[in-house]
């Protein structure tokens, strides 16, 4: 579906169809017409790629190291309000997950299984084999197709918003469809640009890895919220903050998206070895303190990749556990069970991004960020294992919270809508947002380093 070049008035605009839109929408007045709209299909976010699982606060004797481990990881960098913010509303966000049919591990009893990832002092990461994020992200969508104020409309990618006096009315966007092959993709016109306004708006278009060559995410992933903040002069964070994945799978072949290996394989025991078959790290360590050991022993051994072992875990744990690296690494040669893979890091995860508060408000009036283009300074300079799918989740809430609380209607003056000529070349805009948050961010780590 598309808008046709329409003047639309939704009452909230969620911008990204991931765990932290769809967890939103759910939460926000029933009595409110609520639209999500996507770039691609929905399957195109990142929240489907999410293999090791999300973090849970199981009883409070474990508070204390859990803060402690995520802080550790930030380099303790971290918003202290924030993480104890995630951290309390962990366990409450499980069982509402659960309530909406999402198969966390169990142990006989029932009680939710716990595995372990690099930087975690105990085992605390609820899981479903290890295609969590997908798990979580399609319970999540089923339950809003059940909810007759909210519409997914995919296909369509904002390429501005709308903004006047400090104050967010809405978006522009576009058909997107001729990118994923639906139409000839040098068709472009007018009618392909519709306006949404919106009495509030929230921006959950996930990470920057489409920016990068090599990146675990999915390429239309361009941090094009950043882009739009950075534009209108809305506060950004840490903006410089990229978090560099320690184990993806190397190949020489073209990609989408670096596959990704798991951080709970090395929970469970696999291990790194050298050009030699030598065990050289403790693969624990926080993602991006691996990462450089990782990088040291390529450039020692002069090999554009290490190995990792998976063989030290038992076989039907690899096969019950990891299914779907198992088939993955099969198809590119590689049985898991009877030799090492190769690996290398890649671009993983964003810490930075656009400043919200704990109620993932931005500093524009009626516009609200959350997920992964949003930093409320929860991850610090580097983000622990499997806070990411609770991170969003949890901050998605408070954001409809938020607004349900402090509601209020906008009115927007037809008259005021731009020339939709500046949007018919989307090749060229695509462009212009990628060199606004990259040179900010290169920007940011000029600054840093003087």
């Amino acid at each position: 579906m598309a808008f046709n070049n329409s003047f639309i008035h939704t009452d909230i605009l969620v911008v990204g169809s991931g765990c932290s839109g769809f967890i939103a929408a759910l939460h926000l007045p029933a009595d409110k017409k609520v639209t999500v709209i996507t770039k691609r299909n929905v399957e195109r976010s990142d929240s489907f790629l999410a293999q090791g699982g999300m973090c849970v606060l199981n009883d409070m004797s474990d508070y204390d190291a859990y803060f402690e481990d995520t802080m550790k990881a930030g380099h303790y960098e971290n918003d202290n309000g924030s993480v104890d913010l995630m951290i309390r509303n962990s366990k409450e966000l499980a069982e509402e997950l659960l309530s909406y049919g999402v198969r966390f591990t169990k142990n006989e009893d029932g009680s939710l299984r716990y595995t372990r990832e690099g930087g975690h002092s105990k085992p605390r990461i609820a899981f479903y084999r290890d295609i969590t994020g997908r798990e979580i992200t399609e319970k999540l969508w089923a339950e809003v197709k059940t909810r007759d104020n909210i519409e997914i409309i995919e296909y369509q990618k904002m390429v501005d918003l709308l903004i006047k006096d400090n104050c967010c009315y809405g978006a522009i966007v576009k058909d997107n469809s001729g990118r994923a092959g639906e139409k000839s993709a040098d068709y472009e016109s007018r009618e392909d640009v519709s306006i949404i306004t919106a009495d509030y708006t929230i921006l959950a278009t996930g990470g920057i890895g489409g920016l990068y060559n090599n990146s675990t995410n999915f390429r239309n992933l361009t941090g094009d919220s950043v882009a739009l903040a950075l534009k209108y002069d809305i506060a950004v964070r840490d903006i410089n903050y990229i978090q560099i994945h320690p184990t993806t799978f190397y190949t020489t072949e073209p990609e989408d998206r670096n596959f990704l290996i798991s951080e709970s394989v090395r929970g469970e025991g696999a291990i790194l070895l050298d050009k030699n078959g030598n065990r050289f790290v403790d693969e624990l360590l926080p993602r991006d303190v691996l990462t450089g050991k990782i990088l040291e022993q390529m450039e020692k051994d002069g090999t554009p990749h290490v190995w990792e072992d998976l063989r030290p875990i038992p076989e039907e744990e690899i096969r019950t556990h990891f299914p779907n690296i198992v088939k993955y690494c099969a198809e590119k040669g590689y049985d898991v069970t009877k030799e090492p893979i190769p690996i290398v890091p890649a671009q993983h995860y964003y810490m930075g991004g656009i400043k919200v508060d704990y109620q993932s408000k931005t500093t524009c009036e009626h516009l609200y960020a959350i997920g992964e283009t949003a930093c409320n300074g929860v991850h610090g300079r580097n983000r622990l294992a499997s806070n990411s799918l609770l991170e969003s989740m949890v901050f998605a809430k408070l954001a409809a919270k938020d607004i349900t609380d402090k509601y209020e209607k906008l009115e927007y003056d037809e008259l005021q809508i731009p020339d939709l000529d500046i949007y018919m070349d989307s090749d060229e805009l695509d462009k212009q947002y990628r060199k606004i948050v990259l040179d900010a961010i290169a920007k940011a780590d000029t600054t840093q380093k003087k």
